[in-house]
Formats: C-alpha cells, sequence, structure tokens
C-alpha cells in the first residue's frame, strides 16, 4: 500500500499544481459573470399572435357547438325538442296540445302550453319564425290552418297508396314517392306506423306532417313484438337502428336498473340511438 502513496517531488508539485487549476476555474465559474445574449421581444408581434391563436380557437369551438336555425315551434318532434334542451314532459304537452288542432301562435302561448323554464325559453325563441299571418295582424288567416283535420276514415291506406297519389301531397314528387314506396317495399306487409316515414331521408318534419294529413297506415304489418327485459342480443339486433354495441349496452343498463319500467328509460342507454326511439318502440314490450 505503501507504494501507491508515495510520490517523487516532482509529481507531488504536478499534483498541487493541477489542484490550484481545479480552484481556479472553479471560482472562475462560480464569481465571473460571464455576457449573455439578450434577445429583444417585439411586444406589439407577440400580442398579435396570441389574437390570431385566440381567434381560430374561438373558431374552432363554434364549429363544434350545434347549429339552431330558425323554425316553426308548431312543428318541434321529440327529437327536435330532445335536442333543444326540452324534456320529455314538455315535449307531451306541445304534442298533445297540436294533436287538438291548435296552434303555437306566440313566446308566451308557447312556454304557457310548455312550461318551459325561463332560461331555456329565453335559449329557444329567438329561432322561432311563425307565418307572416300570425306576425303581422293585419293578415287573413290561411284556409290551410282553418282546415278540420281528416278523421282517420277519410285518410288513405299509406301501405297502398301509389306514387301518383303521394304526389299529391305539397313537397312530395316523383323522387320522394319513390323513395317512400321503396322504404314500404323493404317490409313484407309494408309500414307498422306513420313514424316509418322518419326513415326517408330528406324527408322534413312539416312534409311527414302534410303526408300523415292524407295518409296513415290502416293495414299495419303485422310483428312479433320483442321483450326488451328479457330480451337476447342476437334478438335485439333485428330491431331497425341497434347494432350489436347498442344491444350490449342496453342489457348493461337493464341489469343496472333492474329492468325497465318504460321504454323511454331506453334514452338514457349509452349511444342510443334517440332521434330513432319511436321507431324502435314499436318493436318492443315491458312483458
Amino acid at each position: 500500500m505503501k507504494s501507491h502513496f508515495k510520490f517523487s517531488k516532482s509529481q507531488r508539485n504536478g499534483i498541487f499544481l493541477l489542484i490550484i487549476i481545479i480552484i481556479v476555474l472553479q471560482s472562475i465559474y462560480f464569481f465571473v459573470d460571464f455576457p449573455h445574449s439578450e434577445y429583444s421581444i417585439n411586444s406589439k408581434e407577440l400580442k398579435k399572435y396570441q389574437q390570431e391563436i385566440d381567434s381560430l380557437r374561438n373558431i374552432g369551438q363554434l364549429e363544434k357547438t350545434p347549429k339552431i336555425y330558425p323554425f316553426n315551434p308548431n312543428y318541434i318532434t321529440d327529437y327536435k325538442g330532445y335536442t333543444l334542451g326540452m324534456n320529455n314532459e314538455e315535449i307531451d304537452r306541445l304534442l298533445k296540445f297540436r294533436n287538438k288542432g291548435e296552434w303555437i301562435n306566440s313566446v308566451k302561448q308557447f312556454q304557457e302550453v310548455t312550461k318551459v323554464s325561463d332560461s331555456l325559453l329565453n335559449q329557444i325563441s329567438p329561432y322561432f319564425k311563425f307565418p307572416e299571418w300570425v306576425t303581422n295582424s293585419t293578415s287573413i288567416t290561411p284556409l290551410s290552418f282553418n282546415k278540420i283535420p281528416k278523421t282517420f276514415a277519410q285518410k288513405q291506406d299509406l301501405n297502398i297508396a301509389t306514387a301518383k297519389q303521394l304526389q299529391t301531397v305539397n313537397g312530395i314528387g316523383e323522387y320522394y314517392s319513390e323513395k317512400i314506396i321503396n322504404l314500404r317495399s323493404k317490409f313484407i306487409g309494408g309500414f307498422i306506423a306513420d313514424v316509418q316515414l322518419q326513415d326517408v331521408n330528406g324527408l322534413t318534419p312539416e312534409v311527414i306532417e302534410k303526408i300523415t294529413n292524407e295518409f296513415t297506415v290502416k293495414t299495419p304489418r303485422k310483428i312479433q313484438k320483442i321483450n326488451v327485459n328479457t330480451a337476447t342480443v342476437d334478438q335485439l339486433v333485428t330491431i331497425q337502428h341497434i347494432d350489436y354495441d347498442t344491444a350490449h349496452h342496453i342489457i348493461e343498463q337493464r341489469q343496472l336498473l333492474d329492468g325497465f319500467k318504460s321504454l323511454d328509460e331506453l334514452t338514457k342507454v349509452k349511444d342510443f340511438p334517440v332521434n330513432k326511439i319511436e321507431i324502435i318502440k314499436l318493436y318492443l314490450s315491458l312483458d
């Protein structure tokens, strides 16, 4: 061990010099302030770029926000009411009022009928668009609004209506009459109910109402309804608009609720096609 720590005089001097150099370099590093490169920031340009970024972010948020276009509140459907934020009770009050042949003619009357909250009314009422004869008191009420609705017996059977007969409805030409008949032909026995017209792409609720004023399903296709509280995945996927993922979610929700008490509870199922609930309900029962 002694041989490892025994140094000659020149070696000791070299070690001592190395220590001094290390100490000097460390002192320079810690105590000498070296000049740093300075970067000038143009605050005006920075603010300009920040405003552009904020503007682009706001545009992106607006694009994600669902757009609401002016509409006549008399033609609110279940799906339309759901997207506007109305609950089932409020939508049912409106539909019940309309089924009596009555018409909403003002924002105030809409709230009186539906009982919607002031906050929701303030959000959606700016988009209400009433007919000119309502907004202009000097106008004469159109005869179409005074027309007495046809009874079930007076209407023609939608399941046997021809293209020519369908084209007598305002808004239905060759294109839509053919689409209605093609959809009807996909089912052996035709439609089950008028609500299946919602599956005709492009038909607006207003046009569908015009059709159902003249036509209705008088000879519905006979089906065996499926008990939603006992149905298997394979049974559920045979129903229109229900795929395997939705079927699995229905069964999961059914287990959580210990069985569905109402078919409307299906709207709480994950990824359920809420806008098709009335069509899906045609094929289901609770017992």
